[in-house]
């Protein structure tokens, strides 16, 4: 059996914090062994987390700290990234269409 982190420091006062230099909690466990870790990115959105129950999720945010993607280890999927508009020739029109046709402004 693989040992947590309090164990393997041999830390007998719970719970078991680390933080980062933000201040921002990066690893938690508690005196049953449960534990949970997370990670941040440089505007302290929370992109990462995991704990010892298996479960886990990760986030994705703009430039503006909107979250725009998630997902989860239960197979749930949130994506809103921008999506590019595709550009195609007029030669991949047609063939994609099957058939020629003109452009109106």
């Amino acid at each position: 059996m693989i040992k947590t982190i309090a164990q393997q420091l041999n830390i007998k006062e719970f719970p078991f914090v680390v933080k980062d230099k933000n201040g921002n909690q990066i690893y938690y466990e508690n005196s049953d062994g449960y534990w949970a870790k997370q990670e941040y990115d440089s505007k302290d959105n929370k992109t990462y987390f995991e704990d010892s129950d298996g479960y886990w999720y990760k986030r994705e945010y703009d430039s503006k700290g909107n979250q725009i993607y998630f997902e989860n280890s239960d197979g749930v999927i949130i994506n809103n990234r921008p999506q590019s508009i595709p550009e195609y020739t007029m030669e991949q029109l047609t063939e994609m269409l099957g058939k020629e046709f003109k452009i109106k402004k």
